[in-house]
């Protein structure tokens, strides 16, 4: 994880090096620019809030760098996480399209700088642009098939493949560092278990379980896969 010790300048949209993943990449030139002009930016240190439930959104966040999690507290007064974001994700936008409140809260896992575009410059860019307005339709609809895949994963699957699960997950979202088989984010048990919709207490359990038969290793708040197969089989998943 990487600690950030002052804000750091961002480079103009169109010289961004994560310009061609991000949906901004079927944007003009001139609109680039523009948008550029019109951007703020901010770091968010590790567990600060980037926006909170119940408020109204002004803008849309691009995430320069680091790692952000969506949650939600449900009426248990337990929360879950619904949604993890990295690098070039936009997060926010669902909200602002619906004119509603935001239904979750974005919270900083590391250290992070986000893009912040103001709502009107946003909207001027969807009516404008239709590839634009064409990638944030297929942006919006990957969510909703993972919000929907988490969703059938919590009415029909036990807690051991859920954790499984939410592991493989991290694995893929977040990619693996340069020994191949450590998990490239650093999150609390907590929070593993917040993914799995389950408690801190029963992903403790399950987590050491899994270090106990040689599935991964626990290495403080690290995780490093050792038998991915099994992991998968666990799941209940196909390779």
């Amino acid at each position: 994880m990487k600690t950030l010790s002052r804000k750091p300048d961002i480079p103009p949209c169109e010289a961004c090096d994560g310009l061609s993943t991000s949906i901004f990449c079927v944007l003009t030139k001139p609109e680039l620019s523009h948008l550029s002009e019109n951007k703020t930016f901010n770091l968010y240190k590790k567990g600060q809030v980037i926006f909170y439930e119940g408020n109204m959104p002004q803008g849309i966040y691009c995430i320069h760098s680091g790692k952000v999690k969506i949650h939600k507290m449900g009426d248990d007064g337990k929360m879950q996480i619904v949604r993890l974001a990295k690098k070039n994700n936009i997060i926010g936008y669902r909200a602002l399209l619906s004119g509603e409140n935001y239904n979750a809260t974005a919270t900083a896992i590391e250290d992070t700088l986000v893009c912040f575009f103001p709502k009107n410059i946003y909207l001027n860019l969807l009516a404008g642009n239709p590839r634009f307005s064409m990638s944030t339709i297929q942006m919006l609809s990957t969510d909703l098939k993972v919000a929907e895949h988490m969703i059938t994963n919590m009415a029909q699957k036990q807690v051991r493949e859920r954790m499984a699960e939410a592991l493989l997950l991290l694995k893929e979202f977040f990619g693996l560092e340069e020994d191949g088989a450590t998990i490239n984010t650093v999150l609390t048990r907590e929070d593993i278990g917040n993914l799995a919709g389950t408690t801190t207490e029963t992903s403790i359990r399950v987590l050491s379980d899994f270090n106990k038969s040689r599935i991964v290793k626990l290495m403080g708040k690290k995780i490093r896969i050792l038998n991915l197969k099994e992991l998968i089989k666990i799941a209940n998943l196909s390779e």
